[in-house]
């Protein structure tokens, strides 16, 4: 959903990332100790980590992470195989030197939500040259509040923990892990500057609530690369700040597609510029590829946006450019959004839609989209209201190479319908 991520939460995550850093004796950050070191680090071997599921983690993954960081040369710390019980940790840096860690095992969360003070569960901090490798899997056992009251109705749980931060990170490479039913969204990207998801894995259920699979937000050179995500929210959704985002690869269902937005909600959000989508695979999700702003609100832009090569199957809605997103009412629904949206381009984009809208382009009436184009448009409908049908308003594409459905043939209905 990626909607409470607004500029007052930022600025609180930073606050409490202040903290967090202040703390960084206890996490074995800011490079403390007395150097050298290096080489691997086994949390069970040196530090008596116990695959248990029961015995806390914490510590020896902190002391663990304490003497990697201080090393003034490359350290590598290792969960081995196993199932293990973590409370929560913040990891903190800089460090002095490139620092991996490598889990083999799977970690699991708290069951019960009430067990976080904070919104959070594993969060990496300030780190420069870093890499979270290995076959693991970090477990945030999220059923029980899937089934919170309020949750069900998508009352945010903002207070329930995401399963993996990453805040503030530089050069940094997460391979190979799987985070799995997280209670919130399972991954979050804030101020991130070239960073990379490669062969990682998100596993939840089609109906648990906010469970975004990869949230990004004020972050530049972001890769999501040949990555699977089962979800019940977004698989990726990409918030204000975003600029140099790469997904390639990425395959998504069950969720609600690949996100843009929502924008316009907060004041001071800034531009979204330069997101590439390629080659991506998306089945029975609710949405496909789309930007979402809400109507009034504030200001915004966001430009140089490009889907290309996307197969979708089955999927409710795989074009939707949504300038009217509005939901739960809470909008002026009768005001035009205030996001500026331009240079976009939707290519070689086919498949099968599971309702007969297609393509819907939905375009504010006071800031039009601008250079939009669509290209090699092949998605089909067979249901009872008939073919797949293709709508926009306020907007004059650029039309080329085949178009099925007709592009921008159909009437926009005055109430269209809400996208999730």
């Amino acid at each position: 959903m990626a909607i409470q991520f607004n500029f007052v939460s930022s600025m609180l995550i930073l606050l409490l990332l202040t903290i967090s850093s202040a703390k960084a004796q206890e996490a074995g950050g800011g490079g403390g100790g007395g150097g050298g070191g290096g080489g691997v680090i086994d949390v069970v071997a040196k530090f008596g980590a116990k695959a248990d599921e029961k015995t806390d983690l914490r510590r020896p993954l902190l002391d663990a992470w304490k003497e990697a960081c201080a090393s003034t040369s490359p350290a590598k710390i290792v969960v081995p195989k196993g199932i293990y019980f973590l409370s929560t940790a913040t990891l903190d840096g800089p460090c002095k030197a490139p620092i991996e860690l490598q889990v083999e095992g799977t970690v699991k969360a708290p069951a019960d939500p009430g067990a976080f003070k904070e919104p959070k569960w594993i969060a990496f901090n300030r780190i420069e040259n870093f890499k979270l490798s290995g076959a693991g899997v970090f477990d945030g056992q999220g059923t029980t509040a899937y089934k919170r009251k309020g949750c069900e109705k998508h009352n945010f749980c903002g207070s329930l923990p995401i399963n993996l931060r990453f805040d503030f990170l530089t050069n940094a490479m997460i391979q190979g892990v799987t985070t799995k039913d997280s209670k919130q969204f399972h991954v979050n990207v804030l101020g991130c500057k070239n960073i990379t998801f490669e062969h990682f894995t998100v596993l939840a259920p089609g109906e648990s609530p906010n469970t975004d699979g990869i949230h990004i937000g004020r972050s530049d050179g972001v890769n999501v690369l040949n990555t699977e995500i089962k979800t019940g929210d977004d698989c990726v959704s990409i918030g204000d700040g975003t600029k140099n985002l790469v997904i390639n690869g990425v395959t998504c269902g069950p969720g609600h597609g690949i996100s843009i937005g929502s924008l316009g909600l907060f004041k001071n959000e800034e531009p979204v510029d330069g997101v590439t989508v390629k080659n991506c695979t998306l089945t029975n999700t609710s949405n496909g590829v789309r930007i979402k702003s809400w109507p009034g609100a504030e200001p915004g832009t966001c430009s140089n946006i490009h889907f290309e090569d996307i197969t979708v199957t089955n999927v409710s809605s795989p074009i939707i450019i949504d300038q009217k997103y509005c939901p739960w009412n809470k909008c002026k629904i009768n005001e035009e959004s205030k996001v500026k949206l331009s240079n976009i381009s939707f290519k070689n984009i086919h498949g099968t839609s599971a309702l007969p809208e297609a393509v819907k382009i939905i375009c504010s009436a006071t800031l039009p989209c601008e250079n939009v184009e669509l290209a090699d448009i092949e998605i089909t409908h067979n249901g009872p209201t008939g073919t797949a049908i293709s709508q926009c308003s306020n907007v004059k594409p650029k039309v080329c190479g085949k178009q099925n459905p007709a592009a921008c043939s159909a009437p926009v209905p005055a109430n269209p319908t809400p996208t999730s």
